[in-house]
């Protein structure tokens, strides 16, 4: 049964690099965003250099695979191995972009994602100053889910300081990222 498991992501990630069809590049990216989702899979999404695949597809201008990309690290990323991975691929500033997407799933997943690769290590770069400015923006957003995700990553990953100095810097106005959309 894990052979087969394995020849079946195999599969999926040959039909993503071997596809012209942009339906279909989005249809394997979001099947391999599921199966990140179990930890069975860790090693062989490893194995198979999807971790790498999510990453390189943070920057496509299509929001779908963006999406599914960053939806895929979220999943993936409270393994300590997978966390590791994608700090030391300078993943986070990737990560970071996405915050800019008008897409909710990917604003929210970007949240969540760098809230778990938030270690003592990383904290510089996942609260760095303009991180903690967009989430004091998306801290006031009308949209519920965002806000309350952006409250929680000031209360429980930022320092008091730093949210001082970020609300003091910016008065929520210099921005310029764009809320997504309801």
């Amino acid at each position: 049964m894990e052979l087969g498991r394995l020849e079946y992501l195999q599969a999926l990630v040959t039909e993503f690099q071997a596809t012209d069809s942009v339906e279909a590049k989005e249809q394997v990216l979001a099947n391999l965003a599921n199966f990140a989702y179990d930890p069975k899979n860790y090693e062989y999404l490893r194995q198979l250099q999807v971790l790498d695949l999510f990453l390189d597809m943070l920057t496509e201008d299509n929001e779908t695979l963006v999406e599914f990309a960053i939806g895929g690290l979220c999943n993936l990323c409270l393994d300590k191995t997978n966390k590791e991975y994608i700090l030391e691929a300078n993943g986070v500033e990737p990560i970071i972009n996405c915050l800019s997407s008008s897409n909710e799933e990917t604003v929210v997943s970007a949240v969540t994602t760098l809230m778990f690769l938030t270690t003592p290590q990383s904290r510089a770069q996942t609260t760095a100053l303009p991180v903690v400015e967009c989430m004091l923006r998306f801290s006031l957003s009308a949209n519920r889910r965002l806000s309350n995700l952006a409250t929680l990553f000031l209360e429980d990953y930022c320092s008091p300081p730093q949210v001082e100095e970020a609300r003091n810097l910016s008065k929520h106005t210099a921005l310029g990222i764009p809320l997504p959309k309801d």
